[in-house]
């Protein structure tokens, strides 16, 4: 099944929690956090109390909080979000020089662990890791802000990530995919093995309303299958 996840980082924070209950009454299966710090990437979004506030509704839905540390030293941070609620904790690979440990210190404290890609990270730097994680993203846009176009070159990465996941039998990794999806290239990266879509400004659009986009995204998806 293809999940959405819609990512809050382009939601209105002053209705956050009305928009995360209509994106889940919409069918989101995950709500996704983008964490930045300034440093890895050139912006400053949001912490833990924001999983927090958001947790007791997706704990009533029965969905995912999806969080993408997107930050230097993400082994620092990783208690203060799990206690705060995070389902999934992923890391890049680009700040974890120990990403064997990170990940197992995310696996201790009960949460499941993904490791991301920026868009010029080879598949290499994964290979030693992903047996022993939950969940694989590519970037399909260099991480730091929302709105961005989604870069074509992505598509094959995501081809050559599901090869690589189905030579080695990992049917329980999730790919997810983030930057730039729409009702227009979403078929694309699906139809290239994405299982988990990351969109935002796709679907936190004033153009339309929430449950429109998202109808719009799950409409292509059922087009695919």
């Amino acid at each position: 099944m293809i999940k959405i996840a819609p990512s809050i980082l382009s939601a209105d924070f002053g209705r956050l929690n009305e928009q995360v209950k209509e994106v889940i009454e919409a069918g989101a299966q995950y709500i996704h956090v983008d964490v930045m710090d300034g440093h890895f990437v050139p912006n400053i979004t949001i912490g833990p109390l924001v999983v927090s506030a958001i947790k007791p509704i997706t704990i009533a839905a029965g969905v995912i909080i999806d969080v993408h540390l997107m930050i230097e030293r993400p082994e620092a941070m990783i208690p203060a979000f799990a206690k705060a609620g995070a389902d999934i904790l992923t890391v890049h690979v680009e700040t974890c020089p120990h990403i064997n440990r990170t990940v197992q210190q995310i696996k201790q404290l009960g949460v499941k662990a993904g490791v991301t890609l920026n868009p010029a990270t080879p598949l290499l730097s994964l290979e030693e890791i992903i047996s022993n994680i939950d969940l694989a993203l590519i970037m399909s846009v260099n991480p730091g802000f929302g709105g961005q176009s989604y870069l074509p070159g992505s598509t094959d990465k995501i081809a050559r990530l599901r090869a690589l996941l189905d030579k080695k039998g990992l049917t329980n990794v999730d790919l997810e995919v983030d930057g730039g999806i729409n009702s227009s290239n979403i078929r694309e990266v699906i139809e290239a093995g994405a299982t988990v879509i990351v969109a935002g400004s796709s679907i936190f659009n004033p153009k339309a309303s929430i449950q429109a986009n998202m109808a719009s995204l799950q409409k292509e998806i059922n087009a695919t299958m």
